[in-house]
């Protein structure tokens, strides 16, 4: 391997560090800031359908679980619907397994002691119905996948 030597008379100096002004500077800012701050916030809903609020109720209700079976209530296929209002009202329809279910009386008031627990909710309301009765197929694949039914 053979290197080349080149002699040279000078080299250019580098550029100056530019200092910009305290006017330029906040200029700047300012001009980088002014479309984010134009935005107007998306308000995302709180209640109703699809709601932050009604995401964290069931959060919540994914957390009771069923004493008999290791699975919580709402991938069991116990909870019929949440309902939340804009002004933090909750109302769950549920079912349980059996009406003769050894926690009949002991679950639905768990499980408004826990929805009223949610930051945000005013006011829990259960309700327990029979109809349609809950059978196995109501289970999500989760829950069957933990009790080996898949």
């Amino acid at each position: 391997m053979s290197y080349e030597i080149e002699e040279v008379e000078g080299v250019a100096p580098p550029p100056k560090a530019r200092v910009e002004t305290a006017a330029e500077t906040f200029e700047r800012k300012r001009d980088y800031l002014e479309g984010f701050l134009a935005q107007k916030p998306v308000e995302e809903p709180v209640g109703g359908a699809g709601g932050a609020l009604q995401e964290q109720v069931i959060e919540a209700l994914k957390e009771i679980y069923d004493p008999e079976i290791p699975v919580n209530i709402y991938e069991l296929g116990l909870i019929y619907g949440v309902e939340v209002t804009d002004d933090g009202h909750a109302v769950v329809m549920m079912t349980l397994t059996t009406p003769h279910c050894p926690v009949a009386e002991s679950m639905p008031a768990e499980v408004e002691l826990r929805v009223s627990a949610v930051p945000g909710i005013a006011t829990a309301e259960v309700n327990l119905v029979w109809e349609p009765a809950w059978d196995p197929a109501k289970m999500s694949d989760e829950a069957r996948l933990e009790l080996g039914m898949l």
